[in-house]
């Protein structure tokens, strides 16, 4: 299949599947919207898989690209990715290009190695794969671990602008000898529902774990802390994970082993749509990130925790500074000491026997996403350093 493209002011490019139930998809449509809406189009190139279309054309003036290639294992992935999108840029689109904002050094090194300058480019960090694949990947070499460092490196000291979505990122990429000033910290951002219908086979009361299952998220805590609670009638633990059932078979394992069969509700790659009255009617929900490197050393900005909050719902979440961000302790939510089930579950049991500190914890994170985690605000910020840098060029 040939596939021509057109002449495009601008590129967003991302080492991650679009769409999908992930948090990064809801980033990344975000942000490539205002990249887009900034610049009068662009093109989007991310990951594909068996079920997207490799090509599509969107309004706009937008054209989305998907990586073709179904690669297993993830670096050749990852290499194959980037060689493509040099192919793209060396096809003319580079000549195009007014302004371009890429997620990863797969993205990012075919942009500024062939672009030389000719067009801004904005270097959004939201994980590092330095820190965040040893977590995923435990037998990556020290090696390959320096290449990636190298790679990261590259894309910091060459791109025009860095954009992150923590303080914590910032201290880090400040330590590692990045400029402070080029650093812009944006918060991610949701938006806030009303009350959504309760879904058919939802318990009657319940508490929501939601999202990705890599083992910084903590879900294993979170386990072993539910089999503390077993004594609390009418009470479930729904588990609504943005990944495939295959990717969670060690936690389900678990729930096996601790005897929760009868107790854990199980949910997959629901799609935003399905997953809102999930939260809408979740008495709470947790998100018990664990204390390591990615967590503590590189950061983050959890979109769980603010989709939760946007709802109403409050969270009880790990006692970690990228937490102290979005949570105030007994004010718009609950902060426990990350790692210890028994604490999570003393504090999930408090808080089961005070609904109405409940609903006003709730109300108050509401009001907390409404004052300042909107994404049009956060999408107002980032549209300003766009115009900054296209009016530059």
């Amino acid at each position: 299949m040939t596939i021509t493209l057109k002449a495009h002011p601008s590129l967003y490019s991302a080492f991650d599947v679009y769409p999908s139930a992930k948090g990064a998809a809801t980033h990344i449509h975000q942000a490539a919207g205002t990249l887009f809406d900034r610049s009068g189009g662009g093109l989007l190139y991310t990951l594909g898989n068996e079920e997207l279309p490799r090509y599509q054309r969107e309004p706009g003036n937008i054209e989305i690209l998907r990586f073709g290639g179904l690669v297993e294992n993830y670096l050749h992935r990852a290499l194959s990715f980037s060689a493509e999108l040099s192919k793209v840029l060396n096809s003319g689109l580079k000549d195009s290009l007014k302004i371009a904002q890429f997620r990863d050094p797969w993205s990012g090194l075919p942009l500024l190695r062939h672009g030389e300058g000719r067009f801004p480019t904005i270097y959004e960090v939201n994980g590092l794969p330095s820190i965040e694949l040893p977590a995923a990947f435990p037998n990556v070499s020290a090696a390959t671990l320096h290449k990636f460092l190298k790679m990261e490196d590259e894309c910091l000291a060459r791109a025009t602008r860095i954009v992150v979505p923590s303080t914590i990122i910032r201290t880090h990429l400040i330590r590692r000898g990045v400029s402070g000033a080029r650093i812009d910290v944006i918060a991610n951002g949701t938006y806030t529902t009303e009350v959504q219908p309760r879904p058919a086979e939802a318990p009657a009361r319940y508490i929501l774990y939601f999202g990705a299952v890599q083992d910084w998220q903590g879900l294993e805590v979170l386990l072993h802390a539910w089999r503390q609670l077993q004594d609390l009638p009418n009470l479930q633990l729904v588990i609504c994970s943005s990944v495939k059932s295959r990717r969670a078979k060690a936690y389900q394992k678990l729930v096996q082993r601790l005897g929760l069969e009868n107790h854990v509700q199980w949910h997959f790659q629901l799609s935003k749509e399905q997953l809102a009255p999930w939260i809408s009617n979740a008495y709470l929900t947790v998100a018990p990130l664990t204390e390591c490197p990615r967590n503590i050393e590189q950061g983050c900005c959890p979109l769980k925790i603010l989709e939760s909050m946007g709802a109403g719902v409050p969270v009880v979440a790990s006692d970690l500074p990228v937490v102290h961000e979005l949570v105030r302790h007994r004010e718009n939510g609950y902060l426990v000491a990350p790692e210890r089930p028994s604490e999570l579950a003393r504090a999930l049991r408090i808080l089961l026997e005070y609904p109405d500190t409940v609903a006003e914890l709730g109300q108050a994170a509401r009001q907390t996403i409404e004052n300042g985690f909107l994404w049009p605000q956060a999408n107002e910020r980032l549209g300003k350093i766009h115009m900054e840098l296209l009016k530059e060029n």
